[in-house]
């Protein structure tokens, strides 16, 4: 081989092929144009996702070998084998990798690739390295690329400045960045407040009661103060502010949900967000009557927060994260709600189940009187990803870092920890788009931005690189068509995917959503996976049918928000057309939950098969429709709102209420709301289950534990600990 003169200058490439490299190689210097016969002059690694066995030092990320500076470099611990491995984003004819070594170089090394990052083949192998800047032309294919050192000729590191990789021919990449799309619509403080509040009662009028229409809206606003508006939010609407921080967006008036169009009854009040903002509402309050997937996060509230219709009417459960409200929160006819990690002025009452984890200014823990459950502190967050435009006018979508033992909001003491990925690193999906396409985007690399839309998809969108973010604005639908699962992801770490509703296709689909495949058994603490704000539908919109809505099989899971909804009412409703056995299966090992909405499904609602499992926050509703205690279950009264497996030996849960409503059969009974194994590992805090006018009785808090909720009063039975 040919080596340059200056020995610290040495140009790394790693490069996926499946094809051995030819015996003899070219190395040509820095800079040096890559070989004839088609080989491109493009940089397919440059600025990819890289990784590597370790680093020396925080100075030397694996990251740096792949920007396209020759002054900045990985360097790996002192010892072997080591390697550095980068991802190519899509399937490529590798045509040549250059290596530019620094002066602690390898001896003795392998180019290595594979379509999967598990298993290697090397198409270049050498023991005689003699650093330098090394060019090797190669022939094969593939998405990953590695650089395997197994000797070092100093006692020091293995050393990069950079890896260049060049490949010929391949796909036309698709194009990360461009238009959010006709229904993201975007305010600029320079608008008049005519024009805006205009636009926003367009939108409102359209949404209002539009439950199971296909229209979606994000309403965006631009970093200023905007004076004298009234956002009213319906269906499927999302406002959001595009801060970096919930006060460089300000609005003099209100953000509102009320339940008018229902007479008063906000239990039906779903799917639209309040995100990022801060409001000076113009009466002293907000007011913001929600019931299930109605998410309020990152909001700023100067003034106090009212949780109720106008009339105080009827409302049923509800979620607030990384929020301030300097007032008072009056949930009054709220019968449930959850707040995670925010600060409050003080709270007025509580109906059946109020739950606090890391909020600062929050009641006393006093369940069941009242029915306060209160955590210090939250185990393991990590905030929702967010849209939002920097200071050159560029659209970067924010990602939070994890936190433990968290209490108050990221972003009161100074800017929400974390990293920013640019808009040019998405593909920014429009309604249309098929499976495959977002599939390409995928394994060219890019993150997905959801766009407000329906997505009908007839293949599994497939989610393998790690720290890829799936971002919905706008409650996006994804239906799966044809029976497959909507969505997979591989068992790899920091995947994070956010707002998304999956709405069951007309063809049962085993699983909606999958977090890894069965048996995964990789560990992930220090960079879970999390879902937040992601909805489930079975029915409503029209028939569908899936068995499960959402399968955890990778552990350390972070579930922040779901509702998982087989539907009570509206189109495609019946015992045996929108058939649903469980909301949530959970076989990874130390996953986490929050607010969990699980609603009608007809076996068990949440099974929990894993160890070291913790729940905070359950709202559950058994199924509605069961037209006997026989045609839901033979030889037992009913299943479980939430069942932790017998193999379980290590669980906790706090603050879970199970409500029965059995109007097609009122007699109906279920055993109990909450089946668990009775070991000391295994506990639950503050269980309560209700009968709803007295429609059906759940004769057992958990197992055997706990009187019979039945009777036309509506009192819950309540249960402070198990065992």
């Amino acid at each position: 081989m040919i080596v340059t003169a200056t020995a610290l200058l040495v140009a790394l490439v790693v490069v996926v092929v499946t094809v051995p490299a030819r015996a003899a190689s070219t190395l040509l210097s820095p800079g040096a144009a890559p070989a004839s016969g088609g080989c491109g002059a493009t940089d397919a690694a440059l600025n990819q996702p890289a990784t590597a066995s370790s680093t020396e030092s925080g100075a030397f990320p694996a990251s740096a070998a792949v920007d396209g500076n020759p002054g900045t470099r990985w360097s790996s611990q002192f010892s072997d084998p080591q390697w550095l491995q980068v991802d190519l984003g899509r399937t490529q004819q590798v045509c040549q990798v250059v290596l530019t070594w620094e002066a602690a170089y390898a001896t003795a090394f392998q180019v290595q690739v594979s379509s999967d990052a598990v298993t290697w083949t090397p198409v270049y192998s050498t023991t005689t390295g003699t650093g330098g800047t090394q060019t090797l032309d190669v022939s094969g294919s593939g998405r990953y690329l590695r650089v395997y050192g197994t000797a070092r000729a100093t006692p020091y590191g293995y050393s990069l400045w950079e890896l260049v990789v060049h490949t010929t021919g391949g796909s036309t990449p698709l194009p990360g960045g461009g238009s959010l799309g006709p229904n993201v619509i975007v305010f600029d403080p320079s608008m008049s407040g005519t024009a805006i509040q205009a636009q926003l009662d367009t939108v409102f009028r359209q949404q209002e009661r539009n439950q199971f229409g296909t229209q979606r809206y994000a309403l965006l606003f631009k970093p200023g103060t905007y004076s004298g508006i009234n956002a009213q939010i319906g269906f499927y609407t999302s406002i959001a502010g595009l801060g970096r921080n919930p006060d460089d967006v300000r609005i003099n008036g209100d953000v509102t949900v009320d339940a008018g169009w229902a007479g008063g009854n906000a239990t039906q009040n779903f799917w639209r967000s309040a995100e990022n903002l801060s409001v000076y509402p113009s009466a002293g309050f907000t007011r913001w009557a929600v019931s299930q997937a109605a998410p309020f996060r990152r909001m700023d509230i100067h003034g106090d927060l009212n949780l109720a219709p106008a009339g105080y009417g009827w409302a049923s459960g509800g979620y607030i994260a990384d929020s301030r409200v300097s007032g008072t929160v009056g949930p009054y006819s709220q019968q449930q709600w959850f707040t995670r990690d925010s600060q409050i002025g003080g709270w007025l009452n509580g109906v059946w189940n109020m739950t606090f984890s890391g909020v600062l200014g929050a009641p006393a823990q006093s369940f069941p009187n009242p029915p306060y459950t209160v955590l210090a502190r939250s185990p393991v967050t990590r905030e929702k990803p967010y849209l939002y435009v920097d200071a050159a006018g560029a659209y970067q979508v924010f990602v939070p870092s994890l936190r433990t033992d968290s209490q108050g909001t990221t972003w009161a003491g100074g800017a929400t920890p974390g990293s920013a990925i640019p808009l040019t690193r998405f593909y920014v999906a429009r309604p249309g788009d098929s499976a495959a396409t977002l599939n390409a985007a995928l394994s060219q690399g890019l993150n997905l931005l959801f766009t407000p839309g329906i997505y009908h998809l007839d293949q599994t969108v497939t989610v393998t690189r790690p720290d890829t973010v799936v971002l919905g604005l706008g409650y996006p639908t994804l239906v799966p068509d044809n029976g497959v699962t909507a969505m997979s992801v591989a068992d790899v770490d920091g995947v994070k995917l956010a707002g998304l509703l999956f709405d069951a296709g007309p063809v049962n689909s085993p699983v909606l959503l999958r977090i890894g495949p069965n048996g995964a058994a990789a560990g992930h603490a220090g960079n879970p996976t999390s879902v937040q704000d992601v909805f489930f539908r079975i029915g409503g919109a029209g028939a569908g049918s899936a068995t499960t809505s959402l399968v955890v099989n990778s552990a350390n899971t972070i579930i922040d928000h779901i509702w998982a909804w087989r539907a009570d009412h509206g189109s495609g409703v019946g015992w045996t057309v929108n058939t649903a056995d469980t909301g949530l299966v959970v076989n990874g090992p130390n996953v986490t939950a929050y607010a969990l909405f699980v609603e009608h499904y007809q076996k068990d609602e949440v099974i929990w098969n894993s160890n070291g499992g913790r729940t905070v926050f359950l709202q559950n509703e058994m199924p509605y429709d069961p037209p006997s205690r026989a045609a839901w279950r033979a030889g037992a009264n009913g299943y479980a709102a939430y069942k932790v497996a017998d193999t379980v030996s290590s669980h906790e849960a706090w603050g879970l209420g199970s409500y029965c409503y059995f109007n097609v059969d009122s007699g109906i009974h279920a055993d109990h709301g909450f089946e668990a194994p009775t070991t000391s590992g295994v506990r639950f805090h503050d269980l309560l289950t209700v009968s709803l006018g007295g429609n059906g009785t759940i004769d057992h808090v958990i197992n055997d534990a706990g009187a019979a909720a039945t009777g036309a009063a509506t009192v819950p039975v309540n249960l402070v600990s198990y065992p």
